[in-house]
């Protein structure tokens, strides 16, 4: 079943959203903005943007690329943190989508790393750099959301909001990922998550 999508990202990494649109086999509603809107007031380009675009979408596909982290300051990410909050919001003529984060080609090095012993549990895991070098917190907090417990070393696939896939992966089977993030939405965990991480 195509599910309605938003696709957000940098200026930088449009050739990849260009391609999701253009040129891959995909059942989706593409609800993304193709546009610029014009207007040099943000509060209005965001508000815009989440009645007109992101309300009724149901997945959130946020492309992961050199140019998305928080690290590159809260004023040069303004309209996809906004995005992602708008998508991770659950209210009145708004619902939760699901967040599906597209690692792009140039960061697979800095986001997957080597497996490691791990000296808590003594397993191994694969090392995930989510964090406010690689994405934004919007993303990262919902990714790795925090246990209260804080009796555990690594998260599962229930312990997360967000869902990872590398571009690679993506292009093979793009609706499995989408579904997947679609299905987080009715999963005990959409409980957790946070619409403005600090």
């Amino acid at each position: 079943m195509a599910r309605k999508c938003f696709i957000s990202f940098k200026t930088e990494d449009f050739r990849y959203k260009n391609y999701i649109q253009n040129h891959l086999d995909v059942d989706m509603i593409d609800k993304s903005l193709n546009e610029a809107i014009n207007s040099e007031d943000l509060d209005y380009i965001l508000n815009k943007i989440s009645k007109e675009y992101l309300a009724d979408s149901t997945v959130t596909i946020h492309l992961i690329g050199q140019f998305s982290s928080e690290s590159r300051g809260s004023y040069e990410q303004r309209f996809i943190k906004r995005e992602l909050q708008a998508s991770l919001y659950n209210g009145l003529g708004n619902t939760k989508s699901g967040i599906l984060g597209i690692v792009l080609p140039e960061m697979y090095r800095a986001i997957y790393g080597d497996p490691y012993n791990c000296s808590y549990c003594g397993g191994t895991h694969n090392y995930v750099g989510i964090n406010d070098t690689t994405t934004i917190k919007e993303f990262s907090a919902n990714y790795y959301i925090q246990n209260s417990a804080g009796n555990k070393c690594s998260w599962g696939e229930d312990d997360r909001y967000c869902v990872l896939v590398k571009w690679e992966d993506f292009i093979v089977n793009p609706e499995f990922y989408i579904e997947r993030a679609f299905e987080k939405r009715g999963l005990p965990i959409s409980n957790k998550t946070k619409v403005r991480p600090q």
